[in-house]
This record gives structure tokens, C-alpha cells and sequence, in this order.
């Protein structure tokens, strides 16, 4: 449509832009802790081994939430596929 090639009626449109927003929404908030959690050990392979005590609290920080994110992610399951299916048409 952007390059001229179709028409604007020709393009079938499976969600409405409310319907979108609301699923990209659901999935940003499904995944946001497995990204926080990537993006920590990160900065503490990175930048945060220096630091004598903030180093190793950090470091523990990141273990507990790395242990904990899959199964916050198995528990909320049932409630992201209860969302998802209310968002599909």
C-alpha cells in the first residue's frame, strides 16, 4: 500500500488499530521481564564488575531474578492466553 502497488480497499485488515495496540500492549508486557532480565546481565558483564559491594549485590539481584522469570513467565500463562483470546477476533 506504502509503495502504490495496491489500493487501500484491496488490503484486508485483520485487527483494528485499537485491537493491535492492544495485543503489541499484551505481549510488551508478557516479555518485559526476560528483556530486563537479558539486559541486567549486560550492564553487569559489562560495566558492573568494578564496583566492590554494588557488584555483588547486583549480582545476586540478577540470579534471583533469572531464577524466578520463567516461572513468573509459566504462571501468568493462563492469564496472557485469557487476554490474548479475548483480544482475537
Amino acid at each position: 500500500m506504502e509503495g502504490g502497488l495496491v489500493e487501500a480497499n484491496e488490503t484486508p485488515q485483520f485487527f483494528s488499530d485499537d485491537v493491535a495496540k492492544s495485543r503489541i500492549s499484551l505481549f510488551g508486557k508478557r516479555y518485559r521481564l526476560p528483556m530486563f532480565v537479558g539486559a541486567g546481565w549486560a550492564l553487569y558483564l559489562t560495566l558492573g564488575r568494578g564496583i566492590e559491594l554494588w557488584s555483588n549485590i547486583f549480582l545476586g539481584v540478577l540470579v534471583i531474578t533469572t531464577l524466578a522469570a520463567p516461572v513468573l513467565h509459566f504462571l501468568g500463562s493462563t492469564r496472557f492466553n485469557a487476554e490474548l483470546s479475548r483480544l482475537s477476533p
